[in-house]
């Protein structure tokens, strides 16, 4: 008996490649979908800090209206056709991937609560056996103090949920994902 890790018990540095190499969606809205255009740049870290350069990250996100694209999204609005809701992006030698979307509109809640803007992002990694479930919001949005997934969340490790805007040009946004440490990013038991 082997006690060797085979993949499927683990997941390996071959894993993205099945999964990016042909499949990568990194814009997740066309230039005829409606709403605030923006670029993400997401980076991925591991414990030390150190750049994870084989990881992967899936994003799914409602349209500026609030819609997801999925047929469990029943809500009386048209789906826009330019418009995807995904993507899937591996990320590079600095750890980052980045995608061209829209800002996402508020999306219903329990209670009839309204969330604020947010992404649902999938991470999976070397070693990591399930993907870890993560929200970016964005810092600075008034939406923020009424959401109720985010008041699940202690006010001291808010931050790790918060894109920042980035200077790199207009409608920049960059989040950063710390799998572990002192900074690591809150990540969702779903």
């Amino acid at each position: 008996m082997s006690t060797v890790p085979s993949p499927s018990q683990t997941v390996g540095p071959f894993f993205h490649f099945g999964l990016t190499d042909k499949l990568s969606v990194g814009r997740i809205a066309d230039s005829h979908a409606q709403g605030e255009r923006i670029h993400l740049r997401c980076r991925v870290f591991d414990g030390d800090g150190t750049a994870v350069n084989d990881a992967m990250v899936e994003i799914w996100q409602a349209n500026a209206e609030g819609k997801y694209n999925h047929p469990d999204d029943r809500q009386q609005k048209a789906v826009e056709p330019a418009f995807y809701g995904f993507g899937r992006m591996a990320t590079a030698e600095d750890g980052s991937c980045g995608f061209q979307t829209i800002r996402p509109g508020r999306v219903p809640g329990l209670g009839h609560t309204l969330q604020a803007p947010h992404l649902n992002v999938a991470v999976f990694g070397r070693g990591m056996l399930k993907q870890l479930y993560t929200r970016i919001y964005f810092s600075g949005d008034a939406a923020n103090s009424e959401d109720p997934v985010l008041a699940l969340v202690s006010e001291e490790r808010r931050m790790t949920l918060l894109a920042q805007p980035d200077s790199a040009g207009p409608g920049g946004w960059r989040f950063d994902i710390h799998l572990q440490g002192e900074q690591e990013t809150v990540f969702f038991d779903v």
